[in-house]
């Protein structure tokens, strides 16, 4: 049983804190190549990563921690 929580917790540290930062500094260098290059696909690319990133925490939570 410590096994099973202790996955668990380290789960949600990643999806929680790790995955949030990748995905945000990745939208960030979308959009700023996006408007360096005036290519409205990257920018677009780059916006709908950096709301993900701020939600998807919390629908993945959900599922990891069983609540």
């Amino acid at each position: 049983m410590i096994v099973l929580v202790g996955e668990t917790f380290t789960g949600s540290i990643f999806y929680s804190h790790v995955m949030p930062a990748i995905l945000g500094f990745l939208s960030i260098i979308l959009i700023c190549n996006g408007m360096m290059d005036e290519s409205k696909k990257q920018v677009i690319i780059g916006v709908v990563l950096f709301f993900s990133a701020g939600l998807l925490p919390f629908i993945i939570l959900r599922a990891v921690l069983g609540v």
